[in-house]
């Protein structure tokens, strides 16, 4: 039977830990299969009432991403010629960063937010942070230009990762971000509670059928190609992704300021007044 992790995470449900394990006991590869597909099928949340008036006061179309033959739904909030990019993270959706919506919308700007692949309205199960590049990259085709981009975890990966690959922004911030693509594998494999072996053949398995290596989709590797002016805002109680990792991503940025916070974790974060007027300084005020 699998050695038991110290670092499961109290929020993945019993059965899923005990199946693993299971399967894990047969065999390391059936053990792998299912933690891929737990790894690559977000959950779906039920929209907050916080964010029922961006919901409801957005126009929101449906936008076809031919790069990965995917439909996904673009909310456009405000109307102002002056557009920010927003971007959610992995279990999210287009309005989870209503308050920084909002505060920008309350500054003349409007706002260009969309479901990723798998997530709120789009269609599919399943999705890669490749799938969110393709989607960023899409947008900006419609709906830009784009004078910002703000993303909050996997999509502050996505967002460097898409001003890489050529997106044009003049600042961007990343909230909560993830950095290292295989520590977020190796993380997600302990925290269901499964050995690293898993992780090291879940790697193996996608860069196989993708024919890309993993770290190369890093936040930091990304980095080192962006030159604009990225903030980096990340919590020291996140539980998701240490703070390690926003100072290992800081490094590697070329024009960078960095805002650690603390009791916040990795979602309240979001809408913290202190964190957005913060953006906001760091978007419009500075130069």
């Amino acid at each position: 039977m699998a050695k038991k992790s110290t670092n499961i995470d109290d929020r993945v449900p019993k059965f899923i830990v005990l199946t693993g394990r299971f399967l894990y006991f047969i065999s390391p590869f059936l053990a792998e299969r299912f933690a891929r597909k737990l790894f690559i099928t977000p959950i779906k949340h039920k929209i907050p009432k916080r964010e029922f008036h961006m919901e409801e006061e957005s126009v929101q179309t449906k936008l076809f991403v031919p790069s990965i033959n995917k439909e996904i739904v673009v909310y456009s909030y405000g109307n102002s010629d002056k557009k920010i990019l927003l971007v959610h993270g992995w279990s999210g959706r287009g309005t989870q960063l209503v308050k920084i919506a909002d505060a920008f919308k309350e500054k003349g700007f409007s706002t260009i937010s969309f479901d990723a692949p798998a997530h709120g309205k789009s269609g599919t199960k399943t999705t890669l942070m490749l799938e969110f590049i393709e989607s960023i990259l899409e947008v900006e085709k419609l709906y830009g230009p784009f004078e910002f981009a703000i993303g909050h975890s996997l999509g502050g990966m996505s967002i460097l990762n898409a001003v890489k690959k050529g997106l044009q922004v003049q600042k961007a911030v990343v909230i909560g971000s993830g950095n290292s693509v295989v520590n977020i594998v190796n993380t997600f494999v302990e925290k269901i509670g499964l050995p690293n072996k898993v992780a090291v053949i879940m790697k193996n398995n996608f860069e196989k059928k993708y024919q890309f290596d993993m770290e190369s989709f890093s936040a930091y590797v990304a980095a080192k190609d962006v030159k604009i002016p990225v903030l980096v805002v990340h919590d020291n109680d996140d539980d998701d992704i240490p703070v390690s990792e926003a100072y290992h991503l800081a490094d590697n940025l070329i024009n960078k300021e960095i805002m650690i916070t603390n009791k916040l974790g990795h979602r309240k974060i979001l809408g913290d007044s202190g964190v957005i007027n913060k953006i906001i300084e760091f978007l419009l005020i500075k130069k």
